[in-house]
Parts: C-alpha cells; structure tokens; sequence
C-alpha cells in the first residue's frame, strides 16, 4: 500500500508541477522576467482555461491524498 501511494504521489507532483507551468500568466512575478508579458493568441481559450484549472485542482487534491495516506501509514507503522 505504501508503495502505491508514493507512485501515485511523484506521479501526482510531475502531473501538477507540469499543469501549473501550462497556466497563463496573470502579469508581474517571474513570468514578465522571462519574455511571459508578451501576450499569445495560443493561450487559448477562457474555456481551456477554466479547464485547466479544474484539472490542476483534482491533480492538488489527490496529490493531497496521497501525501495524508503516506504520512497515515507512515505514522502507524505498517
């Protein structure tokens, strides 16, 4: 079980980290700094968006799982 759900886990954190770097940026930070200002029409939509942001927060949740359910079995010992 401990296992599975460290797989599920550095599988989630690629997964997450990788849909977070496809957001749009929203102005300022780091992403003006390297060229992010410019705007592109290959963005995409506000519907691939919205799209986007449902996927990276059922990626976050079950990422959040996986890191309760390690640090559950972890704790108990089994």
């Amino acid at each position: 079980m401990q296992l599975a759900l460290q797989i599920v886990l550095i599988v989630s954190s690629v997964l997450l980290v990788l849909l977070i770097l496809l957001h749009r940026g929203r102005g300022g930070g780091l992403s003006t700094l390297f060229g992010g200002g410019v705007q592109s029409s290959l963005s995409g939509s506000s519907v691939v968006e919205k799209n986007l942001d449902r996927l990276t927060l059922f990626t976050g949740a079950i990422w959040l799982i996986a890191i309760i359910g390690t640090g559950l079995i972890v704790k108990i010992g089994v």
